[in-house]
């Protein structure tokens, strides 16, 4: 692999990663809710999805997802009603009466799997991988689904490192902004409004 063009990736990507979306908003109010150490393993588990999408794109089946109109909306639908799904536990958590309502603790397996669980049912995902990795292929080295893998996985270990590094500042500022039960409430409800507004966004989703 040719390195002029690895490092060029290497830039695009940071550029890509670092952008305000999605993952990086879902991963912020993750941690502002559960803590730092939440927050880094729904960062893990986005970044495990990431991996099955680069090996969707290497052996084909993203093209696959592509063309198939029905394969494209059954996850694009699945992703959409459990990120809705999560709002809901969101806001109900926000309007429960009581003396004090902080977001109720979750264990790092259940934020791991809800970050896989978010990336790797959201078909843009692969579409994305699909279209991105090829135009930082050199053909004339190695195999090209070699190529594609070591792309992909140096994109997930760029995001992760991001990622946790937002959680590290978010579960900093979640750690004061649970002192008081205002605040807990507000967070509650602002992830619930997050997640619909994620949610909504992949249901109305077009290729």
């Amino acid at each position: 692999m040719d390195l002029t063009i690895y490092l060029s990736f290497i830039g695009v990507s940071l550029l890509l990663i670092i952008a305000p979306g999605p993952d990086n908003i879902f991963v912020m109010a993750q941690s502002i809710s559960y803590g730092k150490k939440e927050g880094i393993a729904t960062a893990c588990g986005l970044c495990s999805g990431v991996t099955i999408h680069t090996l969707a794109a290497s052996i084909g089946l993203s093209a696959i997802l592509y063309k198939s109109d029905v394969a494209f909306s059954i996850l694009k639908y699945l992703g959409a009603f459990y990120l809705l799904y999560l709002a809901y536990q969101a806001f109900r958590s926000s309007s429960e009466v009581g003396s004090f309502t902080k977001p109720k603790k979750q264990t790092l397996p259940a934020l791991y799997r809800r970050g896989f669980l978010m990336n790797v049912l959201n078909p843009k995902v692969s579409l994305f991988f699909l279209a991105f990795l090829p135009q930082f292929i050199n053909k004339s080295g190695m195999a090209v689904p070699l190529q594609m893998i070591i792309l992909g996985l140096t994109f997930m270990v760029l995001t992760l490192i991001v990622f946790s590094i937002i959680a590290i500042f978010a579960g900093s500022l979640g750690e004061k902004l649970l002192q008081n039960e205002k605040s807990s409430k507000a967070i509650n409800l602002a992830q619930g409004i997050i997640f619909t507004a994620i949610g909504l966004k992949l249901f109305f989703m077009d290729r």
